[in-house]
């Protein structure tokens, strides 16, 4: 099961939240978080997408 992984390098610019076609992120206090972890199909839009890089998508 792939399990998307926000790294501190992250700037909460919301890409992934915006790119994610199964809503696995959200912004919570101003953070980009993942919500629905189990949800991620590993489609790894978001990792490519990430302008920091900060996104890695663990199998």
């Amino acid at each position: 099961m792939p399990k998307p992984i926000i790294s501190d390098k992250c700037t909460n610019c919301g890409t992934c939240i915006e790119i994610c076609p199964v809503d696995v992120f959200s912004k919570e206090d101003g953070k980009v978080v993942v919500k629905k972890a189990s949800d991620c199909i590993g489609c790894r839009a978001c990792e490519v997408q990430c302008p920091e890089e900060a996104i890695k998508i663990e199998d």
